[in-house]
């Protein structure tokens, strides 16, 4: 069966309530739960039968162990995750302001995943991906990383893509994970170069070069396989031996929440790839489960709510990247 390492960190999640916003001295009420973009893909690809494995550290507390819990259940993998005694996962707080707008507010400065990178076992866990067929990370899982913890995993990266692992870049861009965009500007030109598969946008890519055209952000990725999804529900895809745009459905039910739109399509498209469908049709599917998901509130949907399992044509084999 493919199987998909998906590296990343997943975060405490606390929300604010329906009518529950905080005036004057009150605090308000929150409910908790777990978010984190590469975990939501790694969980939808679960579902969508793909074997996967989610990369991370996490402390030796209750809400690890809860954390890990959960994503069992999910059917995630949990093996290549570290435990670092006496650390914590990251927070982070959504806050509705009078008008409904969400606020965010982090504290992951000290998280676990944050170490995973330079640990004693750091170097069994990066020499594992080599038995993946596809490395899957995200911006945001680089910008929680040093410089030298980028460069290990990249280094990491390119000896797996030596014996057939492809690696797809999502570039889930969050300003506030960078010291500046010129230093993630230079990173994601390093991911461009190396990876196999990019999933990107036009809200990402604008905030780094806000002065491109589509052609010019499209150029600036040496990709051989590209997704482009615009601000409307429309992607253009680049890929060997042609070009395509493919749009979403119209939408027959209304939009309830955006979290995890992009997330849930990377997860539709990988699965759909790996199980041998062409980059249109994998980009449908992308597109199919993105506009499911949206109706939903959270970043999980319902176990019911998932789509009907397709059928795909067996997946190919895999050959060395040059």
């Amino acid at each position: 069966m493919p199987s998909v390492a998906s590296i990343g960190e997943c975060m405490v999640e606390l929300r604010q309530a329906q009518g529950g916003q905080s005036g004057g001295q009150g605090g308000g009420l929150y409910s908790r739960s777990f978010g984190g973009d590469t975990l939501n893909t790694a969980v939808y690809l679960a579902r969508l039968e793909v074997k996967v494995d989610y990369f991370t550290a996490l402390g030796d507390d209750t809400l690890s162990e809860e954390m890990i819990a959960a994503w069992n259940a999910e059917g995630v993998g949990t093996r290549r995750v570290a435990r670092l005694p006496g650390k914590l996962p990251g927070l982070y707080m959504i806050q509705l302001d009078a008008n409904g707008e969400r606020q965010f507010f982090h504290w992951r400065d000290s998280a676990a995943a944050r170490r995973l990178m330079d640990l004693p076992e750091t170097d069994e866990i990066l020499n594992s991906l080599m038995s993946y067929d596809i490395v899957y990370l995200s911006a945001i899982t680089l910008s929680i990383y040093d410089a030298a913890g980028r460069d290990r995993l990249f280094a990491a990266i390119r000896r797996s893509r030596l014996l057939g692992t492809r690696f797809v870049f999502d570039t889930n861009f969050r300003a506030r994970g960078w010291p500046d965009r010129d230093v993630a500007r230079e990173v994601f030109a390093g991911a461009f170069a190396t990876a196999d598969i990019v999933l990107t946008s036009a809200e990402d890519l604008l905030a780094l070069y806000p002065d491109d055209s589509h052609d010019a952000l499209m150029a600036r990725i040496p990709a051989p396989e590209l997704v482009f999804r615009l601000t409307e529900p429309v992607s253009l895809l680049r890929f060997p031996g042609g070009t395509s745009e493919v749009r979403a459905e119209p939408m027959t039910r209304p939009v309830v929440d955006t979290t995890a739109a992009g997330d849930s399509f990377a997860a539709a498209y990988i699965a759909a790839r790996l199980g041998g469908s062409d980059p249109v049709e994998a980009a449908q599917a992308g597109h199919r489960l993105a506009s499911l998901v949206i109706c939903y509130p959270g970043a999980i949907i319902p176990g019911y709510a998932m789509p009907p399992k397709r059928r795909h044509r067996p997946a190919p084999s895999r050959q060395a990247t040059k």
